[in-house]
């Protein structure tokens, strides 16, 4: 039951997705610019082959980090997965900022818009202000919750007599009282209690990271997916093809890199995989079935896209920033290696030069 609510979140955004999109099919007020049309068959070949490429793509990028059992370079022990996570979390950044964002501006001031209210108001920056500060709060709520959830645990343990020393330090269930000799422990035990407490709360912040990120990542999934699908350009199929193979690997080793941290059983790991390989593949299939009637200028379009975009690209920015290399580059590990250090942020500029630079194309 616990595992069906981690998700009932990212199910429910895709579905409220597919039914705003039948609702913006064949609403166009707003004539489109000229552009070139290639044939029919042709296309459809090209997006259904671009369909599996992501798939794959996708598929390696959030499977490699969650072998790590079987790669050990990819260990969560090992510094080559920070230099890897930051060139995701690099690629993530940029996602955000260069791609979702100047696509929410654009979709929010578009002329089609008639109503004078989006050519006034910054809708697209509002929006990303609200996705990270509603990041934020979720990430906080759930951090507490889970974390409260646990030492509740505990302490009902301890009153029936069913907890261990050990787990009585982690809960905070300090009950003994002795008399004259008051209450002491060895330096040894008050340490270890120490290092499991933080052990399990570093625990739950992975997986509050976790969910959130893939979250973010289905939203803006969705959307660019359908944007491929509804394509009737052979040359803009090509080149967000290639572009989105890159970007699905790279993203999908940062949200794996995630899951590793976060330690969940084996089903729940293997369904956020497969949830996030699936996403973009299934957004082309959709927009692939309704490129006959779909019209990306029409207003409802607009808005919809838009606002999705806005809200992703201010989940996956806070995600970026806060908990994926704020996290890791104050890690007192990372700190103590200045080696490793300079590669992590080498390898984060890189991640996200490289993200940048295919704005050019996609």
């Amino acid at each position: 039951m616990k595992k069906n609510q981690n998700f009932q979140s990212p199910v429910t955004v895709f579905l409220l997705l597919v039914l705003f999109l039948d609702a913006c099919a064949g609403d166009c007020t707003c004539d489109k610019e000229d552009s070139s049309s290639d044939s029919k068959s042709t296309t459809v070949r090209y997006r259904i082959g671009a369909l599996f490429a992501i798939l794959v793509t996708g598929s390696v990028g959030v499977t490699l980090p969650l072998l790590s059992n079987w790669i050990p370079a990819l260990s969560p022990e090992r510094d080559t997965f920070f230099v890897i996570k930051s060139f995701a979390a690099g690629v993530i950044l940029s996602t955000g900022f260069i791609h979702i964002l100047p696509d929410a501006f654009e979709d929010l001031t578009s002329p089609c818009l008639k109503q004078s209210v989006w050519q006034t108001f910054p809708f697209a920056g509002f929006g990303a202000m609200v996705g990270a500060i509603g990041t934020l709060m979720i990430d906080s709520l759930a951090t507490g919750y889970y974390k409260r959830r646990h030492f509740r645990k505990i302490a009902v343990a301890g009153k029936n007599g069913q907890v261990s020393g050990d787990e009585e330090h982690a809960g905070h269930v300090h009950v003994h009282t002795h008399g004259s000799h008051g209450h002491a422990h060895g330096s040894a035990a008050d340490d270890n209690s120490s290092e499991d407490e933080m052990s399990r709360f570093e625990l739950i912040r992975h997986r509050v990271t976790s969910q959130v990120l893939e979250l973010g990542i289905m939203v803006h999934s969705v959307i660019i997916g359908i944007a491929l699908g509804t394509s009737q350009n052979l040359g803009t199929i090509k080149t967000l093809t290639a572009a989105l193979c890159f970007h699905q690997f790279f993203e999908g080793m940062g949200l794996g890199g995630c899951i590793t941290q976060a330690k969940f059983e084996s089903r729940a790991m293997a369904i956020m995989a497969l949830f996030f390989s699936f996403t973009t593949p299934l957004g082309i299939a959709i927009g692939i079935g309704i490129s006959n009637s779909y019209s990306e200028d029409s207003p409802t379009a607009l808005i919809v896209q838009g606002s999705f975009n806005t809200i992703a690209a201010g989940i996956l920015v806070y995600m970026a920033l806060v908990d994926l290399l704020a996290a890791d580059f104050m890690n007192p590990r990372l700190q103590a290696k200045a080696k490793l250090q300079l590669g992590c942020n080498v390898s984060m500029l890189v991640g996200a030069a490289c993200m940048s630079v295919l704005a050019k194309w996609a």
